[in-house]
């Protein structure tokens, strides 16, 4: 038996990256040397909402897993804390810093930060692309120099199209973004395809439909399933954009988790997927549906509609089902009954 070593050196005491528990799990010699090494992965947002989910699927696998993100974000759940192969820190995602004490001794990174909302991102689009483009391009510099294997990105499938002249949406569709948010998603996709050119960094990008799921906020200012069904469990009104019409590809955590982890081991010409149901349903049915699973009804207020909502954005999957052996397995009403269910016992 070899000398055990710790797994990966401890961040800096103090500063603003805020070491809160070190990584207690190692690997010894044989281990290190082994044709199937266990896999060392950062999560970048690791206290979100999709990066919780993505957290305890990697520590049930078996991974060694370091979470990066924000002081002042609330976790959703921290299951996984005093996990021995879990370690938590804080840090800003804009610092050089921090990011790369993030990424030492890490083979995948999943990057699923982002400053900015599609609503809200055309108001400053400067800042949407320093703090999201610009510091990823650090990241990406910071990954080279690592060694890191492989990044993993969720894009946005409902924005980075724009209008669609087709659906379902293929990839090799046109980008048209209306908003800050997909223009940034896109630049952000580009800078990776030109980091694999010039250094070999591998990577996949998930364009992702709309998430939704257990552990999802309710009070929170995106996330249609979950802000309506949260209204509709506390007898709210529930405001729509529009007249409802609008159509969306909703897919739940535990299929985007199965994409996320299916994307760490791919490897191949193509790199970019769309990842959704491969259904829609328009914000009427949505609401609807809520109305079935919990028995209660919704009350309606229809507000003007925004002007960079598209009116169809339906995801074609098909790539993801060829090159991923990955597929959707749990529908919307199930997904919205598991979520319903939740919530009840687990009140905001």
């Amino acid at each position: 038996m070899g000398q055990v070593t710790p797994a990966l050196s401890a961040a800096a005491q103090g500063g603003s990256f805020n070491h809160i528990k070190r990584w207690r799990a190692t690997l010894n010699n044989s281990e290190n040397t082994s044709p199937n090494p266990v896999k060392r992965s950062l999560v970048l947002g690791g206290r979100g909402f999709i990066g919780t989910h993505l957290i305890d699927a990697l520590l049930d696998q078996g991974h060694f897993v370091r979470c990066f993100d924000r002081p002042n974000v609330a976790p959703l759940g921290e299951s996984h804390f005093n996990h021995p192969n879990f370690e938590l820190c804080e840090g800003d995602f804009t610092s050089e810093a921090e990011v790369a004490k993030a990424l030492e001794g890490c083979d995948v990174c999943y990057h699923l930060v982002s400053t900015t909302l599609p609503k809200s991102s055309n108001a400053d689009p400067v800042f949407d692309v320093e703090s999201n483009v610009v510091a990823t391009i650090r990241l990406l510099n910071l990954a080279v120099k690592s060694g890191l294997r492989k990044i993993v990105f969720i894009s946005s499938g409902g924005t980075v199209y724009g209008d669609p002249t087709q659906v379902p949406i293929p990839e090799t569709h046109a980008t048209d973004p209306a908003c800050s948010y997909g223009i940034a998603k896109l630049a952000i996709e580009k800078y990776l395809a030109l980091f694999h050119r010039l250094y070999g960094l591998d990577y996949t990008v998930l364009r992702l439909a709309n998430p939704f799921g257990e552990g999802q906020r309710t009070y929170a200012s995106q996330g249609a399933v979950a802000v309506f069904l949260g209204k509709v469990l506390r007898g709210e009104t529930v405001e729509i954009w529009g007249d409802g019409t609008v159509v969306r590809d909703y897919i739940h955590v535990s299929d985007v988790v199965k994409a996320l982890l299916a994307s760490s081991a791919q490897s191949g010409e193509e790199h970019v997927f769309n990842i959704g149901s491969g259904r829609g349903h328009s914000l009427n049915e949505v609401l609807d549906a809520i109305e079935r699973v919990t028995g209660r009804n919704a009350s309606r207020e229809y507000l003007s509609g925004r002007g960079f909502d598209v009116p169809v954005s339906v995801l074609d999957i098909e790539r993801a089902k060829q090159s991923l052996g990955w597929a959707p397995f749990v529908s919307f009403d199930e997904g919205l009954e598991r979520f319903a269910a939740w919530l009840l016992d687990n009140p905001e």
